[in-house]
């Protein structure tokens, strides 16, 4: 179950009493290396110890750091994994926190950053709540996925936070795929893939291909068919429970799944694709109390008036600078009648 607790003490108070952050950054830009020196030195004088991947290390030069190579045990011992980048960048440190308790936390400098928790301007104020533990933790659920031959014999897996994608390889066939729930067969059509998504993933590729967004703490298992050839090819909503296959055909034609996009396992002719859902999730540190509501006005800067109001103000969207409830209209954006702006600042 998705479910948001308070920190808990003993992540604050380790055995060895030894408070560890681990920084994952996107190395490819000045700013943000900039950023994460800085934010590492407030650490450090707060007096936790301050952990960066090897290849990154050498690109940040934090004195002092300890250096761990990327894997499973990277954040191993750490209390949280603070992510500065976009989503890939959160994405590839959720493989790391995954296999711990870490918790989560994303400073967004990318283009969306729908998975940050944090914007540039309110970095202090997240460093803070680290510092002295006043954060609350979401867990996120998260697909287990396995691959099995034509003969029923599992021959890989893998899991996903955001969505597994079952594709084609070659972009010029068709994949006819045969989809079920819980081992009942219910439709088939020929199509370029289908995504099995995760509530935390409706925002991202299912969104694009044009599944439904799904509150975060609504659990339950996204099905949503991409370029399908097909009469009856909507998006479905299955139970948190439930078992998605697809089986793919056994004419040749090239299929793998795709893990958040990182991660791919090639699905053998005639095999099939179990997705269900994992037991261990992924942990999300949250320091500010914005809803998901605002979080989605924000980043897809969806207007909040009525479609006349709107007009002859400021962009869908932008008018979003001051109260925490987009539904109160009790400011103004120059203080003159009428020119009330409901906002969602975080």
């Amino acid at each position: 179950m998705t479910s948001t607790q308070p920190s808990e003490s003993s992540a604050c108070t380790p055995a060895d009493g030894v408070r560890r952050v681990l920084l994952a950054v996107h190395t490819g830009r000045a700013d943000i290396i900039d950023l994460a020196r800085a934010s590492a030195t407030r650490l450090a004088q707060a007096g936790l110890v301050v952990r960066v991947l090897d290849d990154e290390a050498e690109d940040l030069g934090i004195p002092g750091a300890e250096v761990v190579a990327f894997g499973p045990e990277a954040a191993d011992g750490a209390e949280v994994v603070i992510v500065m980048g976009g989503d890939g960048t959160f994405l590839r440190a959720a493989e790391l926190a995954r296999a711990t308790d870490a918790a989560l936390t994303g400073v967004n400098l990318g283009k969306v950053g729908f998975l940050a928790e944090t914007e540039p301007e309110t970095v202090e104020e997240t460093l803070s709540a680290i510092e002295q533990c006043e954060y609350s933790v979401e867990e996120r659920l998260t697909l287990a996925v396995d691959v099995f031959d034509a003969g029923g014999t599992r021959v890989g897996g893998t899991w996903a936070l955001n969505e597994a994608s079952v594709e084609k390889v070659e972009r010029s066939r068709v994949l006819d795929v045969v989809l079920s729930i819980d081992g009942r067969p219910l439709t088939s059509f020929g199509c370029d893939g289908v995504l099995a998504a995760t509530p935390t993933g409706s925002t991202a590729y299912a969104f694009s291909a044009g599944g439904p967004v799904v509150w975060p703490d609504v659990e339950a298992i996204l099905v949503v068919p991409t370029n399908a050839h097909a009469l009856f090819a909507r998006p479905l909503v299955t139970s948190p429970e439930s078992v998605l296959t697809v089986a793919v055909p056994a004419d040749g034609t090239r299929a793998r799944v795709s893990a958040d996009g990182r991660r791919t396992v090639e699905i053998p002719p005639g095999g099939r694709v179990d997705v269900r859902r994992s037991g261990r999730p992924v942990r999300i540190a949250r320091v500010h109390p914005r809803s998901f509501g605002d979080r989605l006005v924000a980043k897809f800067g969806l207007p909040v008036r009525g479609f006349r109001d709107v007009r002859g103000h400021v962009g869908p969207g932008q008018e979003l600078t001051r109260s925490r409830n987009v539904l109160l209209r009790d400011d103004t954006a120059d203080g003159a009648p009428g020119s009330e702006v409901p906002g969602a600042q975080a």
